[in-house]
C-alpha cells in the first residue's frame, strides 16, 4: 500500500485582506446612496410641490409661508347689543334714583330738625313734610303764613319761612312753591278769583326765599287755585286744609317743573296720614 504523502500545509496571513476590502466595499456603495439621496431634483420637486397644492385648491405657483407660532389671541369683544344697552340704562337710572331718594330723605330729616322751634305746627298738622314721587313736599297751612284773604306774609311767618330756607340754600335741588285755596269764591279788586289769591301768595313765599339766601334760579312759583284740593272742601276742617302753600323739592334737576302737573294728584294723601308721617319724622329727630 502507497503511503501518502501529507503536504505541509502553510499559514495565509493575507486573508484579512478580504474582509477589508469587503468592508471598503459597503462603506463606498453607502456614501454614494447617502450622496444621492441628499441631491434633490429641482424639477421634480417643482412638479410635485404644483401637485400638492393643487390637490388643496390652491394656485401651484402660490408661497407659502409658514411663521412661527404666536401667542393666543386675546377673546374678541363683542359689541353691547340693545338688550345690554337697556339692562345698563335700567341699572343706571335705579341707581339714580336711589341716590336722590337718600338725598330727600336726608333734605327730610334737616326741615324737620329746623321746625324744633315751631314743633306745635308739626304736632297740630299745620306743617306737613310729606315725601313723594316728585321729592318732598314741605306743606304749610295759610293760616301759619297769612291773614284770610290777603297775600302779605304775617310778621311771625316769616320765622317759619326761614327756618326752611336754611336747609333748602344748602343744595341745588329745584323748588316750585305752590299755592292753593279752598272753593269758596273771592272776588275783590286785588284778587278777581282763586288763581290770582294762590298765585300772588306763592310768589310771596318765593321772594321770601330769595331774601333769605336761595338761589332766585331754582325757584317757580305756581297757582294752583283751587284745583289741586288734598281733603274735601265740604267740610271746614277740609277747606282749612285745602288752603296751604307747598314747597316742593324736585328731586329730578333735569325735570321742568311744568312737567309735574299730572303728577300732582299723587301727592295728596289724607290729613291723618300726613300728620303721623310728619310727627314720626319729628320724634325721630328729636330722639337724635
Amino acid at each position: 500500500m502507497a503511503r501518502k504523502r501529507k503536504l505541509e500545509e502553510r499559514e495565509n496571513h493575507e486573508r484579512w485582506l478580504v474582509s477589508y476590502a469587503d468592508f471598503i466595499t459597503l462603506l463606498l456603495a453607502l456614501f454614494v446612496v447617502m450622496y444621492a439621496v441628499s441631491q434633490v431634483n429641482e424639477g421634480k420637486y417643482q412638479r410635485m410641490a404644483g401637485s400638492l397644492v393643487n390637490a388643496f385648491g390652491a394656485q401651484s405657483d402660490r408661497s407659502v409661508l409658514i411663521t412661527p407660532e404666536s401667542a393666543p389671541s386675546s377673546p374678541v369683544q363683542e359689541s353691547p347689543t340693545e338688550e345690554d344697552r337697556s339692562i345698563k340704562k335700567a341699572r343706571r337710572l335705579a341707581e339714580a334714583q336711589r341716590g336722590q331718594q337718600e338725598a330727600m330723605e336726608v333734605i327730610a330729616r334737616d326741615v324737620v330738625a329746623a321746625f324744633q322751634p315751631f314743633r306745635s305746627l308739626i304736632e297740630n298738622g299745620q306743617v306737613r313734610v310729606i315725601p313723594s314721587s316728585r321729592g318732598l313736599a314741605v306743606e304749610i297751612n295759610a293760616k301759619v303764613l297769612f291773614a284770610p284773604g290777603q297775600a302779605v306774609l304775617e310778621q311771625n311767618s316769616a320765622r317759619v319761612l326761614e327756618a326752611v330756607a336754611q336747609v333748602l340754600k344748602n343744595n341745588d335741588y329745584p323748588i316750585q312753591v305752590e299755592g292753593h285755596t279752598d272753593s269758596i269764591p273771592i272776588v275783590t279788586d286785588k284778587f278777581p278769583s282763586n288763581w290770582e289769591l294762590s298765585a300772588v301768595r306763592a310768589s310771596s313765599v318765593v321772594r321770601l326765599l330769595i331774601g333769605s339766601g336761595v338761589e332766585a334760579a331754582r325757584l317757580t312759583a305756581v297757582g294752583y287755585g283751587e284745583n289741586r284740593p288734598v281733603d274735601s272742601n265740604d267740610t271746614e276742617d277740609g277747606r282749612t286744609r285745602n288752603r296751604r302753600v307747598t314747597i316742593m323739592i324736585l328731586s329730578n334737576s333735569d325735570r321742568n317743573p311744568s312737567d309735574n302737573l299730572e303728577d300732582a294728584p299723587q301727592e295728596t294723601e289724607s290729613a291723618s296720614t300726613a300728620s303721623e308721617r310728619t310727627a314720626c319724622l319729628f320724634r325721630r329727630e328729636k330722639l337724635a
